[in-house]
């Protein structure tokens, strides 16, 4: 019988140790498998989020800030240059007007409301807790220096957006688009149609195929979207050169979107747009907020890191504690091989097998607990990672940037989730590899030293 089988048939010698081995060797294989497949979707998971999320540049004329700012429009000249910095993937460019009864014939789905009607007080006066009601229908705000009159009928102006970019549903204001009826218009072409929302289309009495005046022009509907809220959904939109001509603001630009392809260039990119660009515009990302949402899995990658190790580590002591104790208890028996004439190597060998066939063992049932347990795993470390992260966004106040930051976690929370780790050939490969190195290493240490005895020793010993 040569070494091999002889090893083969010790690996069964004990059944109860020999189960016992097993059982806590697989837990071990099974870790294993569940880390390297852990670290392998995290990697993946962390990749996609770089460059998918938080890895946009906003940019805005010098002073803009809603109702409250100032500033020139940007051109798109300047944004071409934008567009040629290192790592700027695309730049999505945006001119936003208002559509008031003078410019076109559309009527706004939103109605004022007290909210809409305290743009009265931009006269520079202070406006009393309690406005007088005139018999002619209007209401009064008065002080003492002057008074002015709002009529019941205000109407709220239309907002009219042109983009050069429409496969995005955040270019219409929602997470996601619906399409009721219709499709999009194609953004590179300078064309008199536009795209509105539901309640743009209910107060006009519009649909595909309807036309309405802008800029003294005729614009066709061609599609009409539910962005899932009141304002979004009060929104007009034409392919960015169309608006340029027909408002007559050739080549300007409102606003802008730099994308970056890595959260990791995010940083360098913003300083070169800064740079470009200079004291005309207004240049901010989110990489602080970007990075919290990507903190946690780079934990994740850690903490599996760690893990992996340790259970590489706790097979191999296993391993070793075995075979050292099994060499202990064969001293006479490599002995009586020695004194017949078999060599270090073959003695080496036997046990090797004897470790390799325990260890096989092992994995075949750890293979199928790493597979069962690897997603729940990556899911638990990640759910726990990001809950400091959610606790301190959660915390967060404001309106602004601070609004955009609240809405780019929350977007990033929903990415990250629900990670699928699966346990693909190369994972298994790796989880053999271990297994295997784990094994000969643990078992040839011991049978290497107690194969230099010499046999009279051993047979005297016993």
């Amino acid at each position: 019988m040569n070494s091999i089988s002889r090893g083969l048939r010790n690996a069964f010698r004990n059944p109860t140790r020999t189960i016992s081995i097993v059982l806590i060797l697989a837990l071990s294989i099974g870790l294993i498998i569940s880390m390297l497949a852990a670290r392998h979707a995290v990697d993946e998971k962390i990749s996609n989020v770089k460059s998918q999320v938080g890895n946009t540049v906003s940019i805005s004329p010098a002073g803009v800030r809603g109702f409250e700012g100032g500033g020139t429009a940007l051109t798109t000249n300047q944004l071409a240059s934008v567009a040629k910095i290192a790592n700027v993937t695309n730049v999505t460019k945006t001119l936003n007007d208002r559509l008031t009864t003078t410019t076109s014939n559309l009527v706004s789905g939103i109605e004022p409301g007290d909210l809409g009607t305290r743009r009265a007080d931009q006269t520079g006066f202070s406006m009393p807790a309690t406005p007088a009601n005139n018999s002619n229908g209007t209401t009064a705000y008065n002080d003492s220096t002057s008074t002015t009159t709002i009529g019941r009928t205000f109407t709220m102006p239309v907002q009219i957006i042109g983009v050069s970019d429409v496969s995005q549903a955040s270019t219409f204001g929602g997470s996601t688009i619906t399409w009721k009826s219709g499709s999009v218009f194609d953004a590179t072409k300078d064309e008199n149609v536009a795209v509105i929302g539901t309640k743009i289309a209910t107060k006009n009495n519009l649909s595909v195929g309807s036309t309405f005046t802008a800029y003294s022009t005729k614009v066709t509907v061609v599609g009409i979207y539910d962005a899932g809220t009141t304002f979004a959904n009060n929104g007009v939109f034409m392919s960015l050169s169309a608006l340029q001509r027909l408002s007559d603001q050739a080549g300007s630009v409102t606003s802008a979107t730099a994308v970056v392809n890595s959260l990791d260039n995010l940083s360098a990119a913003t300083t070169a747009i800064k740079n470009t660009l200079g004291s005309v515009a207004d240049v901010t990302s989110s990489q602080d907020t970007a990075n919290q949402l990507v903190q946690p899995l780079e934990s994740v990658k850690s903490i599996a890191l760690f893990s992996l190790i340790g259970a590489a580590i706790a097979g191999a002591v296993i391993v070793l504690l075995t075979m050292l104790m099994v060499v202990r208890e064969r001293r006479r028996e490599i002995g009586v091989l020695k004194a017949i004439g078999a060599s270090k190597f073959s003695v080496i060998r036997q046990f090797v097998t004897e470790s390799v066939t325990l260890m096989v063992l092992g994995l075949i049932i750890g293979l199928g607990i790493g597979v069962a347990a690897a997603t729940p795993l990556t899911n638990m470390l990640v759910d726990n990672s990001s809950s400091s992260s959610q606790t301190a966004t959660a915390g967060s106040r404001g309106t602004g940037f601070g609004m955009m930051r609240r809405n780019l976690a929350q977007i990033g929370q929903q990415t990250v989730g629900n990670i699928q780790a699966s346990v693909g050939f190369d994972t298994i490969g790796y989880g053999i590899l271990a297994a295997i190195i784990i094994a000969i290493l643990g078992s040839a240490i011991p049978a290497y030293f107690i194969s230099t005895i010499k046999p009279a020793e051993a047979m005297r010993n016993e």
